[in-house]
């Protein structure tokens, strides 16, 4: 039976955030991950633990009666469309405010659809894009997707991204035109780039994201919510510019810490880093935020 969350020490999972988030090859990772798990068996071990599985951490069934979905295609600039999955609720009697949300660096994979579903039943029209239909699409393996958001060009996927958000905001005929963005890992540091690039934008969420530069942060006019991993040294080390920026320039924020969590804490299609606890009341403190700012 593999290890399970509390069995993995903490440098294991420092690695493999190294690993899913730096240019360090799988080779490089196995020999690394060999030498701290005590042998490649045991590091064989470990992967089913450390990497994630989609089949078996999904909350809300793509099929589910309550929902309508659609594969939506949206222009991007420059030419060329982007991908995007859209659900809603299947009961809604008018138009609703619009949610975008923006995925890991894993591309637009099966989990990313499922956390669209649950904040489509929480009321919203939630449009979540795959960022990588310019290079071709989200492939099934992990590795080369995280290879091809490496190599995307970040000012295009910005402006892509903004073309998102104005579809949800005015390209549909069942939004009100209140719009919000939550966006995990490279979608968290994306949908601040968002919010600074876009001063339309009613409401950001960022899960663990890198923090924009400071000339962007000024620029910030959407209220925001910042969830953070209280494990996660590498991400953290920008919080406090950015705050510092944010207080400085009157930017609404609201910032949660959450003790012993790490990197995509949220990501319960990872057994290694899911925190179940967490992950919890940073989703009610989402919705919420949302529903103040979106519904109200």
């Amino acid at each position: 039976m593999p290890p399970t969350r509390s069995a993995i020490p903490q440098p294991i999972i420092d690695l493999y955030d190294e690993y899913t988030h730096a240019p360090l090859d799988r080779r490089a990772f196995l020999e690394r991950l060999a030498a701290l798990a005590g042998g490649s068996a045991a590091a064989y071990a470990l992967l089913p633990v450390l990497e994630n599985n989609y089949a078996v951490a999904q909350i809300v069934a793509p099929d589910d009666a309550r929902l309508k979905t659609e594969e939506a295609s949206i222009p991007a600039p420059g030419g060329g469309t982007v991908a995007a999955y859209v659900a809603k609720p299947a009961d809604a009697a008018g138009p609703l405010p619009a949610v975008v949300v923006i995925h890991e660096n894993r591309g637009l994979n099966p989990h990313i659809r499922d956390v669209a579903r649950r904040m489509a039943l929480e009321g919203y029209v939630a449009v979540a894009p795959d960022l990588l239909s310019s290079a071709g699409g989200t492939p099934a393996d992990e590795d080369k997707a995280r290879e091809m958001i490496g190599q995307l060009d970040a000012e295009k996927t910005l402006a892509e991204a903004l073309a998102v958000v104005d579809y949800a905001r005015r390209g549909r005929d069942d939004v009100t035109g209140r719009v919000g963005t939550v966006g995990f890992c490279w979608g968290g540091a994306l949908v601040n780039r968002v919010a600074a690039a876009d001063p339309q934008v009613n409401a950001t969420v960022s899960y663990y994201g890198r923090q924009p530069s400071a000339e962007e942060a000024k620029k910030i006019a959407a209220p925001l919510m910042l969830h953070y991993a209280s494990l996660d040294e590498r991400i953290n080390a920008g919080i406090p510019q950015f705050t510092a920026t944010l207080v400085e320039a009157g930017i609404p924020y609201t910032l949660h810490v959450y003790e012993g969590a790490n990197h995509a804490f949220n990501n319960d299609t990872n057994a290694a880093r899911y925190d179940e606890q967490a992950a919890t009341l940073a989703w009610q403190r989402t919705t919420d935020f949302f529903a103040r700012h979106l519904k109200g």
